[in-house]
């Protein structure tokens, strides 16, 4: 028999999400540093911290996404750009660090001077092998130009005598040749003498310098970027060099949007993350239906610059979608990653996400105070701040690239908003505060990793008054008086 209204009304379910609930304190047998942050983005990707930035125009492009790869998380690069913008993106990410460089810049020698100049200029590099046919010839350094007249030819200033380096070479072994010969670049060889790769003393500094970085197998930073399920050009070119794909629509629980998902996943090789979504029936389908997904994106309406709730009274609260999504996982027992989207403002917060069945977070607000997000840097009075906007803002979809996320001829309305949030200076020390404040919190529960903080993590509900009570309360603070 249907349910009545009044049944429906009465029977209305407490979509409780941050702001709503606590951590009860546990018992605890290891102490914050030694908490072990590590998570899943998706089967097969982990990353150092479970922090994802948000695909968004003035959140992650690809400065942004190289400083999270080296902080040990994972940048989603925004769709709102054409396809050679985006995957240009991609490029530079994957670029930004290699063990072995593969697509190695090359000159001829009969260039010169000044197309070398040029050259070196265009891809932020200080050198050239100098190829004929394949064949090294020689090495054209910022040095050997420097002084150099721009119509002479770069075989009249290439080094020749070279030290050259065969496939399979460790890190080590590279390092010692650099070391030895005081040189900067290695040239990775065949039989033939044809070039078939580059090492840089650049990236191995680099790799000692972020430890915990996000790297494939050939030393390069990992990198996920956004995508339309209906367009699949986008996707096939992006799959060239990126990671990790996920589907970027408001509402994914939608037949024509499964339906393209499937060709989707039939035609890309990178592990694609499905989203978003905000019920257990969502879930539910979509791990019944499209078995070849590889990670959740959970949360409806929660985000800072979203009013898609507010006008529309459809959602999903983050923290409410979570425990949902996850419980639909492990009925079903898929062992996909679930990523909590939208409303984050705390460590506290990441924890409650984390402890409701998050495998990881995806961050917009946050990130978009940070120096390398692409969002524009302004002074208010005394402080600087930093842009940053819905996809469903005014100003963004009058780029008309995200139309067919939050098309204004299909809806009729925005669905975000635009302003600005404080600048927080560069992202490695945001991440450190997070990973801080999220070990603490665990530490609380008891839990030393994130699936016993899973096992262990007991909620309490606030009051009003509790949450009141949550905060600084019965004093002047300074920026008051």
């Amino acid at each position: 028999m249907e349910r009545s209204f009044r049944d429906k009304l009465s029977g209305a379910v407490n979509a409780l999400t941050f702001g709503d609930v606590i951590l009860l304190p546990g018992w605890v047998e290891v102490e914050p540093k030694d908490v072990d942050v590590r998570a899943k983005v998706t089967r097969g990707c982990e990353m150092s911290v479970p922090f994802i930035s948000s695909p968004m125009d003035t959140v992650t492009g690809n400065e942004l996404a190289v400083a999270m790869a080296r902080q040990g998380g994972l940048g989603i690069l925004h769709r709102n750009c054409t396809i050679e913008e985006q995957v240009e993106m991609a490029k530079k990410v994957k670029k930004a660090e290699s063990l072995v460089i593969r697509d190695v810049i090359t000159v001829n020698p009969d260039q010169t001077i000044k197309e070398a100049i040029d050259l070196m200029k265009k891809h932020g590099i200080s050198g050239l092998p100098v190829v004929i046919d394949d064949r090294i010839m020689g090495i054209v350094t910022n040095r050997d130009v420097r002084f150099a007249q721009p119509n002479l030819k770069v075989e009249d200033v290439m080094t020749k005598e070279l030290v050259t380096a065969r496939e399979g070479i460790t890190i080590e072994e590279a390092e010692e040749i650099l070391h030895k010969n005081k040189i900067e670049k290695l040239p990775i060889v065949d039989d033939a003498g044809e070039l078939r790769g580059l090492i840089t003393f650049k990236d191995i500094v680099l790799r000692g310098q972020f430890p915990n970085a996000l790297r494939d197998e050939e030393g390069r930073l990992l990198c996920g970027a956004a995508i339309s399920p209906f367009d699949l050009a986008r996707a096939k070119e992006l799959d060239r060099y990126v990671d990790v794909l996920v589907i970027d629509v408001a509402h994914f629980h939608n037949r024509n949007v499964f339906e393209a998902t499937k060709t989707a996943l039939k035609e890309v090789s990178a592990e694609v993350v499905a989203g978003n979504i905000g019920t257990y029936e969502a879930a539910e389908d979509a791990i019944t239906k499209l078995k070849e997904v590889a990670g959740f994106r959970v949360g409806v309406g929660s985000g800072s610059i979203c009013v898609t709730t507010q006008l529309t009274k459809a959602g999903s609260p983050t923290l409410y979608a979570v425990a949902q999504v996850a419980d639909a996982v492990a009925k079903y027992g898929g062992d996909i990653p679930v990523i909590a989207d939208g409303g984050i403002r705390t460590p506290g917060d990441i924890a409650l996400a984390l402890a409701a069945g998050a495998s990881a977070v995806m961050m917009g607000n946050i990130f978009a105070r940070s120096k390398e997000a692409p969002g524009e840097l302004i002074a208010i009075g005394e402080k600087y701040y930093k842009q940053y906007r819905g996809m469903a803002s005014p100003s963004a979809m009058a780029k008309r690239h995200s139309a067919d996320r939050y098309a204004i001829d299909a809806k009729g309305i925005a669905e975000g908003v635009e302003g600005y949030v404080p600048f927080k200076g560069d992202l490695a020390t945001i991440v450190q505060e997070l990973t801080a404040g999220l070990k603490v919190a665990m530490g609380y529960a008891g839990a030393k990793n994130i699936s016993e903080l899973q096992k262990k993590a007991r909620f309490a509900a606030l009051t009003a008054a509790g949450i009141r009570e949550a905060g600084p309360h019965d004093v002047v603070m300074p920026s008051e008086s």
